[in-house]
């Protein structure tokens, strides 16, 4: 269950104590409000009151720890979903904000985000030996290396191991392996990496277009691939450039989350 209780300390900035159960320890943190409604809501560790006067308690669907992130997913119809970040903020002091979808949009309404640089900065994509006129990566701050790859075209790397990998794909090569069957085979493959994806130098509309195959066809087929496997997304990236760019921030992040786990672990 996901408890709010009234924080008894009067003197507090913080009035309310949540419950988050988050494994078998939970997190209980001093908030400032019963849910992030119009903001972000500031938070920091605290107690669980002995005489807690509960103000609310829902059942949770879900709460998994994400690297930095804890999602929280509750088990009701509004205001079910939303997450604690754990940050440092200045001084080395921790900070965690209790964040929804809505309120980060709001604090972020015209964010850019960076043109070249990656979660990670510089980074090593492998590059399968098999892939003809490969990606250089030319405007992001990476540097390529030719090895076979068990799977995918693209791949990063940590301490030795891979922990994600791209396969690149033209819409006519992907409608042909839709109509063949050979797509579900390759998503099977993929699935068997830490991370993976599709990416498509072309966009979803085009699917609409195609001329030598049933268009409803291949969508569905697609939908129902997505389906089968839900953790290898197919994503449409419109050209070769931002398909390039898409792989590249991919990779980056999937970098920085096996850091993440790697400290989380240790």
């Amino acid at each position: 269950m996901f408890r709010i209780a009234r924080n008894p300390d009067p003197a507090s900035t913080l009035p309310y104590v949540l419950w988050v159960p988050m494994g078998s320890t939970p997190l209980v943190l001093k908030a400032k409000d019963t849910w992030p409604r119009t903001a972000k809501v500031y938070c920091h560790r605290g107690e669980w009151p002995a005489d807690a006067e509960i103000v609310e308690e829902v059942a949770v669907r879900s709460c998994v720890r994400r690297g930095v992130a804890v999602d929280l997913v509750l088990d009701r119809y509004r205001e079910n979903r939303s997450q604690f970040v754990i940050t440092t903020l200045a001084g080395g002091r921790e900070g965690i904000f209790w964040q929804t979808a809505t309120t980060t949009r709001k604090t972020r309404p015209g964010m850019r985000l960076p043109t070249k640089r990656s979660v990670v900065g510089v980074m090593e994509i492998v590059v399968d030996t098999r892939e003809r006129y490969a990606w250089k990566f030319e405007h992001q701050q990476a540097t390529t290396t030719k090895r076979a790859l068990t799977v995918g075209d693209y791949a990063a790397e940590v301490d030795g191991a891979v922990v994600a990998v791209v396969e690149r794909k033209r819409l006519a090569e992907l409608a042909s392996n839709v109509v063949d069957g050979s797509l579900l085979m390759r998503l099977g493959e993929l699935a068997t990496a830490h991370r993976a994806a599709i990416v498509v130098e072309d966009r979803w509309a085009d699917v609409f277009r195609l001329q030598h195959v049933a268009p409803s066809m291949v969508a569905e087929m697609l939908a129902a691939a997505q389906v089968r496997y839900p953790n290898v997304p197919i994503v449409f990236c419109e050209n070769r450039a931002l398909a390039q760019e898409w792989t590249y921030r991919f990779l980056g992040a999937a970098v920085a989350f096996a850091d993440e786990e790697a400290v989380d672990l240790g």
